[in-house]
């Protein structure tokens, strides 16, 4: 049994194999491009990036550039984009340009758009004239779009040709795509007007017609959708494959369930990172570059945290009398905070999925109140007998009893309307609503905690 064999045994994507790392990295010391092309081409592409991407910068640089050595087009797709730019700096125009020739539009345009402009268009004016025409189209439209996560390879056939005339185009046109799992049937002006499923074809009888078997097209993609829109839409209607289709209905591309599992996959991550203020960072990213894209969201808390501490400060006679209140501050605004986060979340992604409408807006919100209620109470309670048998003071015990249930509403509350109002300005919820509901909890925690203390304190 080969290393290599023993190595798919073990999965190297689920578990990773230091061993094997170790071997490889012996391999590029020795330049031993053999044995190195046959490993990484003998596990699967995703695997085979696993290993790239786990590879010390000095390692992958010199793997890249051994002499005989080419990256395969399809481990080079699965690498994160910072790693794929940072071999864009080692490849030449022309083993890029060779690169993109192999790999179906969609997986070319990904990889194009991460090159700086200059180098783009040395790189497209390498490519055959069909090829460096279909990525400039592709490159036209906005980012996040339909048409740059589309491949312009599909099988369309007129709605009057019979399955014997099908099977024998498919059997003689190279420029098909290697796999598709539906046939697009289109009338004299291109525009799609059904499906036929590839094994439908291959059981029908040769002189059936094709516009007898099809299924009449029912969702049909415009280039311009957003591609979190095109996910919606493909879990909506349990699509596998869907056409894409220009401003004049014609069909132009194809988009299948696995481009969309990763668009599902990165807009999840994206939310995720945002929600804490990360941003689109990989763990391969410089300690220089992770840095810069923490910091405007870390001096935006400085800020909110200086407010406040405003407002403590504005208490601080009635915290000299009342020592006890500082030991207690940080209960009301944790509970707040946390409870803030737990509904932030909820909404955030019931507005990502379309979940949330006018329609249920009122209903929604109106179930937070009341969960605000209910666990203001719960956890009031719960710290207040806490409190009272730590302390032994009533008049403590009532205050924070007041101020964690009036907390927790708040909490509730905002953690739903501060995204939806964020959206309505078509400001991205993720990125900054957990700022503002940490601080709006915060404040009020202190404000609320505080007022009725000194309320107390001096009445």
């Amino acid at each position: 049994m080969t290393l290599v064999k023993k190595i798919k045994d073990r999965k190297v994507n689920i578990e990773f194999n230091k061993e094997f790392i170790k071997v490889i990295n012996e391999k590029i010391k020795n330049q031993d491009t053999d044995f190195l092309a046959k490993s990484l081409k003998e596990l699967l592409p995703a695997d085979s990036a696993d290993i790239i991407e786990n590879l010390s910068p000095e390692n992958r640089s010199k793997l890249i550039e051994l002499e005989g050595f080419s990256i395969d087009p399809e481990i080079f797709v699965e690498l994160n984009e910072s790693i794929q730019t940072e071999i864009f700096l080692l490849l030449s125009v022309e083993s890029i340009a060779s690169l993109l020739k192999k790999l179906e539009s969609d997986n070319a345009l990904k990889i194009l758009e991460n090159l700086d402009k200059s180098k783009k268009e040395t790189v497209l004016n390498r490519l055959p004239p069909k090829d460096r025409f279909l990525l400039e189209e592709g490159l036209s439209y906005p980012e996040d779009t339909a048409a740059r996560i589309m491949q312009r390879e599909f099988t369309a056939i007129p709605s009057n040709w019979s399955v014997g005339q099908t099977i024998d185009y498919l059997r003689e046109n190279k420029d098909l795509p290697d796999e598709f799992l539906e046939i697009f049937i289109v009338d004299s002006d291109f525009k799609p007007i059904g499906t036929v499923p590839s094994s439908k074809v291959l059981r029908a009888a040769r002189e059936t017609k094709m516009n007898l078997i099809m299924r009449e097209m029912q969702v049909l993609i415009p280039v311009n959708m957003d591609q979190e829109e095109v996910g919606h839409t493909f879990e909506n209607y349990n699509l596998t494959s869907a056409g894409v289709v220009d401003k004049n209905n014609k069909l132009v591309g194809m988009i299948t369930s696995d481009d969309i599992l990763t668009v599902i996959k990165e807009e999840a991550e994206e939310d995720v990172l945002r929600l804490a203020g990360v941003g689109d960072e990989e763990i391969t990213d410089s300690i220089l570059k992770k840095t810069k894209r923490r910091f405007n969201w870390l001096l935006l808390n400085l800020f909110t945290a200086l407010i406040a501490t405003w407002v403590i400060s504005k208490f601080g006679a009635t915290i000299q009398q009342m020592v006890a209140l500082a030991f207690l501050m940080p209960i009301v605004a944790s509970m707040g905070g946390n409870a803030g986060m737990q509904t932030l979340a909820v909404t955030v992604r019931a507005i990502a999925t379309k979940e949330l409408s006018s329609e249920n807006f009122t209903k929604v919100v109106s179930k937070e109140f009341v969960i605000g209620i209910l666990n203001g109470i719960i956890f009031a309670i719960i710290t207040g007998i806490i409190v009272q048998v730590w302390f032994k003071e009533i008049n403590l015990t009532i205050i924070i009893t007041i101020s964690m249930m009036l907390n927790m509403i708040v909490a509730g509350l905002f953690g739903i309307l501060v995204p939806v109002s964020l959206k309505k300005f078509n400001i991205d919820p993720a990125i900054a609503s957990s700022v503002f509901v940490t601080t709006i909890t915060d404040v009020i925690g202190f404000l609320s905690f505080l007022g009725i203390g000194a309320y107390f304190f001096y009445n």
